[in-house]
């Protein structure tokens, strides 16, 4: 199953039923679970560590150096997960070191179950959680987090550090500065928020009393006038038997240094 025009080196893991196409290089060290399918023309270095039942189309690039002049060539990592799709064109880099300046954390992680379109970029230190869509030219620059179903619209653009809660959507071309909480849809240059979610929620089986119970949340985040500090002290202290308040309150009160997206005209009451 690997094509004999692919170069992969002798010491590389690959678990059964991987196939390999033309011109592909798997460098030394590589380790590739179980029915997984890389195309031709893919280049996969060393450092990476791909899971099962993955696909992976041509000219997709994983694992390179990290695009960060304060790398020096230390050892890193790349951890891809189960049963992703990774499209045309898609560069995705290792980690950066945690014990230099740069203060990485010394792998870039994609969970499980991801659809990552053609020319997604997925910088360095940067951590996905399961299925997520990240559509045509999606890109995150260094140490983003990205919260499980989250979807990316075509050439969004998330800021280094940024945090994009589970649930959240973004739209064409957004670019995230700041972080965007769960549930949230956001759109525009700079991003701002447009309410919740609510397609996505209920094609997830989120009931109309749990999707409502979200709605009051963003309308006293967004709408109420109040700081941030107060927002999720009222937040935090509503009935919520499904959980996803708390998710919420979690995600805010780990807000990080850049605060949350936020409407321009709330930009000063808000606070945070």
């Amino acid at each position: 199953m690997i094509d004999a025009r692919a170069v992969v080196s002798a010491d590389c893991e690959l678990g059964d039923n991987v196939s390999i196409g033309a011109f592909s290089i798997i460098e030394h060290g590589v380790t590739i679970g179980s029915e997984t399918q890389i195309g031709p023309h893919v280049v996969i270095r060393s450092g990476t560590t791909i899971g099962r039942g993955n696909r992976i189309f041509q000219f997709a690039s994983l694992g390179e150096e990290p695009q960060h002049l304060g790398y020096q060539g230390e050892s890193t990592r790349l951890l891809i997960g189960d049963h992703n799709t990774i499209r045309e064109y898609c560069t995705i880099s290792r980690g950066t070191a945690s014990d230099t300046a740069i203060g990485g954390k010394d792998k870039t992680v994609i969970g499980n179950h991801n659809f990552l379109m053609a020319y997604v970029h997925i910088a360095h230190d940067c951590q996905l959680g399961d299925y997520c869509i990240f559509a045509n030219g999606a890109s995150l620059a260094g140490h983003v987090q990205i919260g499980d179903h989250t979807v990316m619209g075509g050439f969004a653009l998330v800021h280094q550090f940024c945090r994009i809660g589970a649930h959240a959507i973004t739209g064409i071309g957004a670019v995230c500065l700041q972080d965007v909480p769960p549930y949230v849809l956001v759109a525009g240059n700079t991003a701002t928020p447009h309410g919740l979610n609510k397609r996505g929620l209920r094609a997830r089986d989120f009931s109309e009393d749990a999707i409502n119970r979200l709605k009051w949340a963003y309308q006293i985040l967004y709408q109420s006038r109040l700081l941030l500090h107060d927002a999720i002290q009222q937040i935090a202290a509503a009935p919520d038997p499904d959980g996803h308040l708390q998710h919420l309150v979690v995600f805010l009160q780990s807000v990080t240094e850049r605060g949350i997206v936020r409407p321009k005209k709330y930009h000063e009451a808000l606070g945070g």
